[in-house]
């Protein structure tokens, strides 16, 4: 049986009892789902725990977060949103998906751990709430110049946009330089850390102009034509 409390321990990440019976219930779930649809790769109880949730907390590592408004883009079986969810019960969590199965996933781990948060079914750039989140976050879902569209525009001017990359981030950055000048983004700090000896870092960019208003595109044409 995993130990989950020893794992976020061993990355100093500190839990109420309330909040590591909401993980452990949150995997029990997860894996569930999973013998039924896909939600994430095949993996071990102890893989959740370390590859999902300990790296979607990871964020609470280089920002404060406490009552602001985040937008979880592609979220998928719910990282890095919910994970933050639980440790931040103050966010205010919008969850986008485009695959309807996941929405019904999300939404039902969200009722079953009493979490207040919004899930939507859809395609981000159909989304009509643009600059008016504080955080919008993306993991495991395109390349960065894709997902600088996709995801900048929905930023307040002020806020954040946060993407968790592996360790060949640098080529992406180098892609994105464009993007983030045309759609009012600048590289404020990259955080690096690792998980398994795996090496990760979570790209913070602030969003200090406003992005023109017929961004995001259309998803085929953002992916045939990145910025």
């Amino acid at each position: 049986m995993v130990e989950a409390d020893k794992i976020f321990q061993e990355y100093n990440v500190k839990l109420s009892p309330k909040q590591l019976q909401n993980f452990q219930s949150y995997a029990r779930i997860l894996e569930e789902w999973n013998k039924k649809m896909n939600l994430t790769a095949p993996q071990s109880t102890e893989s959740i725990y370390r590859k999902h949730f300990v790296d979607s907390l990871m964020m609470d590592r280089v920002m404060e977060l406490n009552t602001q408004s985040l937008l979880d883009v592609g979220s998928g079986a719910g990282f890095p949103a919910l994970p933050l969810k639980i440790l931040h019960l103050g966010l205010r969590v919008t969850v986008v998906d485009s695959t309807k199965k996941r929405i019904r996933f999300l939404e039902h781990i969200a009722k079953e751990l009493q979490l207040d948060m919004h899930a939507v079914h859809g395609r981000i750039e159909e989304h009509d709430q643009k600059e008016d989140f504080d955080i919008v976050t993306a993991r495991a879902v395109a390349s960065l110049n894709i997902l600088c569209e996709l995801c900048l525009p929905f930023v307040k001017v002020g806020g954040y946009f946060i993407a968790y990359k592996g360790k060949n981030f640098q080529k992406e950055l180098d892609e994105s330089a464009h993007a983030l000048d045309l759609l009012g983004g600048k590289i404020k700090d990259i955080y690096r850390y690792s998980i398994d000896d795996t090496d990760r870092v979570l790209i913070m960019i602030e969003k200090t102009a406003s992005t023109p208003y017929k961004y995001p595109r259309k998803f085929s044409q953002v992916k045939k034509t990145p910025l």
